[in-house]
């Protein structure tokens, strides 16, 4: 009596926990089938969708930046990459930079580099006018940054005076006082403001090549560049040095070194003489 009791309920329980577990089966199946449904929708979406989001994100190049894009692919992606990314170990990141940058660099024959060395020295150009603005445009219109103004002559209202006052606070100690340049560390120097054009100069203060920080519109206004560049331009290049020779105006180095040449050779040949003599 007791085995068949035993068996009665073994069944029972059997019965009870078939409908249970195909219950638990059912509803892990229904999980799957839903989460792979939403992944597929989520997929489907992302196809769909995607494409249009990138395309309004990148606008299509105007004509000057697309004549520049060509030139870049030809000459410039070797070391900044494709879409100027830069490329590791041999040039940076173009993105951001601005039309500044690409144009003193270019118009200034730095760049393309002829080899990696500790400065970019200022070489003939290897692009025209025309085709530096476009590279200027494409990687304007690439990543933004700072512009230039239209125009070759950036300094007409300026004042001279106030000019010479900015460029002694703010350049003078690279530059040195006759814009001749100067030695830095690590085997850099600042360049010579001689050949430098309007637009070159004024770059050159927006982007802030090689070690030359950056003078933006919050630390020179617009018109206070165009005061430097007067500066430069009319009173530095035209200079008749009436103190008479200017010793490449490198200042107190070149002057040391003349009148240690000059002056202590012809003192040690005088006292020779007299000593001679007496």
């Amino acid at each position: 009596m007791t085995s068949d009791n035993d068996r009665r309920r073994g069944l029972l329980a059997r019965l009870r926990g078939r409908p249970a577990a195909r219950s638990r089966g059912r509803r892990r199946l229904g999980a799957a089938v839903r989460l792979l449904a939403a992944l597929t929708l989520a997929g489907g979406a992302y196809t769909v969708f995607a494409p249009g989001a990138q395309a309004q994100d990148a606008p299509p190049l105007s004509s000057a930046a697309a004549e520049g894009k060509a030139l870049f692919d030809v000459s410039c992606v070797t070391c900044h990459g494709r879409n100027a990314q830069g490329v590791e170990g041999r040039g940076p990141s173009l993105v951001g930079v601005g039309a500044a940058s690409v144009e003193f660099q270019v118009s200034s024959g730095r760049m393309p580099a002829t080899r990696q060395e500790a400065q970019a020295h200022r070489k003939p150009p290897l692009f025209t006018d025309e085709q530096t603005r476009q590279l200027a445009q494409y990687i304007q219109e690439l990543g933004g940054g700072p512009e230039l103004p239209q125009g070759t002559n950036l300094r007409e209202g300026g004042d001279i005076a106030t000019g010479g006052e900015l460029f002694r606070i703010n350049c003078s100690q690279c530059h040195a006082f006759g814009a001749g340049g100067g030695a830095l560390s690590s085997g850099k120097f600042a360049p010579s403001l001689r050949p430098a054009s309007d637009r070159q100069i004024y770059a050159a203060m927006l982007s802030g090549p090689q070690n030359m920080p950056v003078f933006g519109d919050n630390q020179l206004r617009p018109d206070q560049k165009a005061d430097i560049i007067a500066y430069v331009q009319e009173t530095l290049k035209h200079d008749q040095d009436p103190g008479g020779f200017n010793l490449g105006r490198y200042g107190p180095s070149t002057e040391g070194l003349a009148i240690f040449l000059v002056g202590i050779v012809a003192l040690v040949f005088a006292t020779l003489w007299i000593a001679g003599k007496s």
